[in-house]
This record gives C-alpha cells, sequence and structure tokens, in this order.
C-alpha cells in the first residue's frame, strides 16, 4: 500500500452529469431508471456498507498515489450525503436556486480527510445519509420537480439530483470494491 499524500491526488474535473441519461460502465449503476420514490431507501442501501468497509485493516492505506483510500472516499461519501441534503432542502424552499461550487480534492485536502478517525467517519456517514434522506423524504411528488442549477450550469430537478447523488453513492462503492 501506499502512503497518504493528498497533494498528488489529480483532481477530477470530470461533468459527471451524463450520468443521467446512461448507466455507467464502470459501477452499472443507471441513474435514468432511479424512482423518485425509492431514493431514501436507496440512499440508505447505498450508505450501508461503508461501517464495513471501515472497519477493514488500514482503511487509510492508498493502493496507489492517484486514487483515494477507503477512508478518503468515505469523508466524501459522507460529504456528498450532507452536500446533497443541503441543495435538497435549498431548491425545496428557494426558486431556482444556483448552488454554491464544492471542490471535492480542495475539501479533501483542507479538511485532512486521510487523517480522520474511521470509527468517527463511520456515525458520521451514517447520520449524513440518514439526513439527506428524511430530507428527500419530506418532499412531495410536487416538490420533486423544483429546480436548481450547478454553478457550472448543469440544471437539477429535486428528483435528478437524488439520481445523480445516488449515482455517486454506487460509483464510491465500487471504487473501494464493496458489495451494495
Amino acid at each position: 500500500m501506499m502512503p497518504n499524500t493528498p497533494e498528488l491526488t489529480p483532481k477530477d474535473s470530470k461533468d459527471w452529469t451524463w450520468t443521467l441519461s446512461r448507466a455507467c460502465p464502470d459501477c452499472g449503476f443507471d441513474a435514468s431508471v432511479v424512482d423518485p420514490a425509492q431514493v431514501p431507501s436507496l440512499i440508505e442501501e447505498l450508505t450501508a456498507p461503508w461501517a464495513e468497509v471501515l472497519a477493514r485493516p488500514e482503511p487509510g492505506a492508498r493502493a496507489s498515489f492517484a486514487v483515494w483510500s477507503p477512508l478518503e472516499y468515505a469523508c466524501h461519501v459522507r460529504d456528498v450525503c450532507d452536500l446533497f441534503a443541503s441543495r435538497t432542502a435549498l431548491m425545496r424552499h428557494r426558486d431556482n436556486p444556483t448552488f454554491l461550487n464544492w471542490d471535492q480534492d480542495d475539501t479533501a485536502r483542507e479538511d485532512r480527510y486521510a487523517a480522520q478517525d474511521p470509527k468517527v467517519v463511520a456515525g458520521q456517514l451514517a447520520w449524513a445519509a440518514y439526513r439527506w434522506a428524511q430530507e428527500y423524504a419530506g418532499c412531495s411528488p410536487q416538490e420533486r420537480g423544483r429546480t436548481g442549477m450547478r454553478s457550472n450550469g448543469s440544471p437539477f430537478t429535486i428528483a435528478t439530483l437524488g439520481a445523480y447523488g445516488c449515482h455517486d453513492l454506487a460509483h464510491h462503492l465500487w471504487d473501494v470494491g464493496a458489495d451494495r
């Protein structure tokens, strides 16, 4: 295993919104067929395996310099759940908001993902997933059509944000070799 060197990890500059229209060739998750009513249960299903991932020996070790460790991915998933809960609430309560830019790589460095305690992260991730699932579950079918926009101009509804976020959760389980 490689030592943690977050400063050497290349930034992810891909636009992943294409996952809303077709299955991901890597993880196989197809966000285009996600039933909006199932998003809260999918959030739970796709975050539950992280407790086991974080209980692995050396969850903070990287397999290569360019790939996050399972611990770093878990911190990211926790923060994604927090971010998507906030963005869902923002769309519910404001008309067509524009989301502030979030640089996941800067967050990983600034929050020292690699130095966090796996047991603490497991609890935080479970809480963040619960919070997002509850916020989403509180949306009526009509509210799921409310809109928001990413800072790069990508439009979302609450429903498409939920499906997009579920792909992110599934993909990161795939990244660390966990079953969903």
